[in-house]
């Protein structure tokens, strides 16, 4: 049998009549409201780590309306431990784009829709397939994983896309369009998976090039492994006389853009970080108390931190900054990177900054 006269489409479908997935939380209701929320969390995100936050989000923010009207420390506290918050700070305004353009409705077709913040040409076309039963072609990573091995392709990067788009229009029937691409993505998670794909319960073993070569890992090709750069900062952990710590909101772009987190200083010896303490903060000490470094690691750098403990501080107020006195036991709803958060649970529990 060639691969021509393989039914693609149909071994797929067949295959997710018998081990699809259908119960997760957004495969009920599709509205495309509920669609987008999944999809975007789902980036770079497991389905098992995504399921809670997920219904944590829309039981806060049930509709567009209500994401786009909501404080934007709300959104990014119910993202804390998702990371990548860009994508929080995306849906936000692409809620407000869509209150303001479009109603408070999705448009209708895959172009117009990825003009909203966040949203690529595969998101739209998820939306739209998966919400409104609407033929789209979709191409994330689990989908572009399948269609690589099964093609052979080895290309990476922008060419590897140019390469895949047409075979994923190809093989995108006209019926059943949501079942399909939900099947494309669940076989991407579920059986042609990176590392051991489960080849001989994949339906399209059949025509697999990758498979017939006998090595379905070497595809799609791997980008050069590079050695991430590190980075270091020093972290302020000052505490007041009642315990409170400070926290202080991050610019709205970079890296944690609009989270809360310690003061943060180039400062990286005694003395200093002693001059920064005394012309910044207005804070006099004889010994900095260097706390023990901790490390986080993004998809472009390493972050190491070192935190200080400066503690019954009372600073001057340093102008231009958002700034909060925080219990530990009692942290307000902020959005707050992972790290920080782990950290200030850390010192709640007593670890490091006992008076």
């Amino acid at each position: 049998m060639s691969k021509k006269s393989f039914d693609f489409a149909a071994a797929v479908l067949a295959w997710f009549d018998d081990h699809g997935r259908k119960t997760l939380p957004w495969q009920f209701d599709t509205t495309p409201y509920r669609v987008w929320v999944s999809e975007i969390m789902l980036q770079q995100t497991q389905v098992a780590t995504v399921i809670p936050y997920y219904e944590r989000f829309l039981a806060r923010f049930p509709s567009v309306q209500a994401l786009a009207e909501a404080p934007p420390d709300d959104v990014l506290h119910l993202w804390t431990g998702l990371g990548y918050y860009a994508r929080a700070r995306n849906l936000q305004k692409a809620a407000q784009a869509l209150v303001t353009d479009f109603a408070g409705e999705f448009p209708a077709t895959v172009d117009e829709i990825a003009t909203l913040p966040g949203i690529g040409r595969s998101t739209a076309g998820a939306i739209l397939s998966l919400s409104r039963q609407q033929r789209a072609v979709i191409l994330d990573g689990n989908v572009k994983r399948v269609l690589a091995r099964f093609h052979a392709v080895s290309e990476t990067g922008p060419a590897q896309e140019k390469i895949l788009w047409p075979l994923a229009d190809a093989h995108t029937p006209h019926e059943r369009v949501h079942h399909f691409n939900q099947a494309m993505m669940d076989l991407g998670a579920t059986v042609c998976t990176r590392s051991k794909p489960a080849c001989l319960l994949c339906p399209l073993q059949e025509k697999c090039a990758a498979l017939a070569q006998g090595e379905p890992t070497a595809y799609p090709g791997k980008k050069a492994a590079k050695v991430l750069p590190e980075k270091s900062t020093t972290l302020l952990v000052l505490v007041n006389a009642a315990g409170e710590v400070l926290l202080e909101q991050r610019p709205p772009a970079g890296i944690w853009g609009g989270l809360w987190s310690f003061p943060e200083t180039a400062a990286a010896d005694d003395e200093s970080l002693k001059r920064v303490l005394k012309d910044d903060w207005g804070l006099t000490r004889k010994q900095p108390e260097w706390l023990p470094e901790r490390g986080h690691t993004f998809s472009h750098y390493h972050l190491r931190m070192r935190p200080v403990l400066v503690r019954k501080a009372s600073p001057q107020q340093v102008t231009g900054r958002a700034q909060h006195w925080c219990r530990l036991d009692d942290l307000p709803a902020l959005g707050l990177p992972a790290p920080i958060k782990q950290m200030l649970a850390d010192f709640a529990a007593g670890q490091g900054v006992e008076k």
